[in-house]
């Protein structure tokens, strides 16, 4: 089975609740290409995450986003309008090594389960502030087919359809949207899924990240 094919393979352990989270979106997933689930991450480390990016902001730490690597970086910033701050276990916080350790038992359990043979990761905190975009892309780079599933955590309380942010995943001839609401996870084929992120009326906060293979 080559790994880049998620199909689920039935292993025996004991059900929990991780576990449980993690079988949701994987079989979300495999139902209809766009993983979904509502509540993905809790509320206590959604919160902890948000504050992160609070945070971040009054440092100035955060930093306009690039389009591509560093060999076919789009300097003009053209297609999108969002700040970001990579995730690094060596920053030690509380709440970014909780969600790092999150995200590498879901790989352990994807890897377990469906053959995926994901090695590696990367994660950033993004904020769109008001007014900000993201156009019609992929997240696998042309020169780099190491990102082999985007994985994006949303960390917006009481979202509604009016705040705009929309995340928009285009599938054959037809377009799903999904609310940038807190503790919801979505997940996809970085090679496959062409997505944007409608215009925000508000700020919005999310992890987005990748899935590796070397």
């Amino acid at each position: 089975m080559t790994p880049n094919v998620l199909k689920r393979t039935t292993l025996f352990f004991p059900t929990h609740y991780m576990n449980n989270q993690f079988d949701l979106l994987i079989d979300s997933y495999l139902d209809n290409k766009i993983g979904i689930d509502a509540g993905f991450i809790s509320e206590a480390l959604s919160n902890g995450l948000q504050q992160n990016i609070l945070q971040l902001q009054k440092d100035e730490l955060m930093t306009a986003a690039g389009i591509g690597n560093e060999e076919i970086k789009d300097s003009n910033q053209k297609m999108r309008g969002d700040e970001i701050y990579w995730m690094d276990k060596k920053h030690n916080n509380v709440y970014e090594q909780e969600f790092l350790q999150l995200i590498e038992g879901f790989i352990n359990h994807l890897n377990s389960t469906c053959y995926t043979g994901i090695n590696a990761y990367e994660f950033h905190y993004a904020v769109y502030e008001e007014g900000s975009s993201y156009k019609r892309h992929k997240d696998q780079f042309r020169n780099d087919s190491n990102r082999k599933y985007s994985l994006i955590n949303y960390l917006n309380e009481n979202w509604l359809e009016e705040d705009g942010g929309q995340l928009l995943v285009y599938q054959n001839e037809g377009v799903q949207k999904i609310l940038p609401q807190s503790q919801t996870a979505v997940f996809f084929k970085s090679d496959e899924m062409e997505h944007e992120v409608t215009k925000a009326n508000r700020s919005r906060m999310s992890i987005t990240g990748w899935l590796k293979s070397s």
